[in-house]
């Protein structure tokens, strides 16, 4: 990839108007924008946030130092529902109206960005609908990948998170769809630290055993 930065942004429900397009532009004049979409490559001049609030239902960030961040705008997915899910910055959630949406972020300064992100936009957009069927593996492998940033950076979290609750665990994890899998690589979930949450015995687990489980299938 060229670009230093990519954003792209999806309006899935309701295409622009004439008016939005216009304001937008205003925005950020070097941005390419249609009734769909919104590219901008190099700094954003606008607030992702204040975007999805207003006039997306999807954004994908990814840069040259790591960071990949992908937004979604759940209309009617239970705020109470996906709160067992979240990690500090790494998976959060606010509401808009009657919408959730949900803010997923991965970080590592040794992997750049992937390559062709419009394509794997595509590829990680079934996710939304998969969220609106109710299906919350999505959810649960943000927050696994989140954790499991502690296999490439021992400070990523107070050691006090070794003792919280693993939530609930959705069925179908031996199976993940295609979105899922993709969502498994963008957001750098290890494969041996999945392999220990597919391999649930029914116990009461917590992030510490978790992480030491795949630490031993290594």
């Amino acid at each position: 990839m060229s670009q230093h930065q990519y954003h792209e942004f999806r309006a899935l429900r309701r295409a622009l108007d004439d008016e939005a397009r216009e304001e937008l532009r205003e925005l950020d004049p070097d941005a390419r924008i249609t009734a769909l979409r919104l590219i901008a490559s190099g700094d954003l001049r606008g607030d992702p946030d204040v975007l999805m609030e207003t006039r997306f239902d999807a954004h994908l960030q990814v840069n040259d130092w790591g960071e990949r961040r992908l937004m979604l705008r759940v209309p009617g997915l239970d705020r109470e529902r996906a709160r067992p899910y979240g990690v500090p910055r790494l998976v959060e959630t606010w509401t808009s109206g009657e919408d959730l949406i949900l803010d997923l972020a991965s970080e590592d300064d040794a992997d750049g960005a992937p390559e062709e992100p419009d394509l794997l936009f595509d590829e990680l957009l079934p996710l939304r609908d998969e969220l609106l069927a109710g299906d919350l593996r999505p959810l649960y492998l943000a927050w696994l990948a989140g954790y499991g940033t502690w296999e490439r950076d021992e400070f990523a979290f107070d050691r006090e998170a070794d003792e919280l609750a693993e939530p609930p665990l959705p069925a179908g994890l031996d199976e993940l769809t295609t979105a899922q899998q993709h969502l498994a690589e963008f957001l750098r979930l290890d494969a041996d630290l999945l392999a220990e949450a597919v391999a649930d015995d029914g116990t009461a687990r917590t992030v510490g055993t978790l992480l030491d489980g795949a630490a031993r299938r290594r």
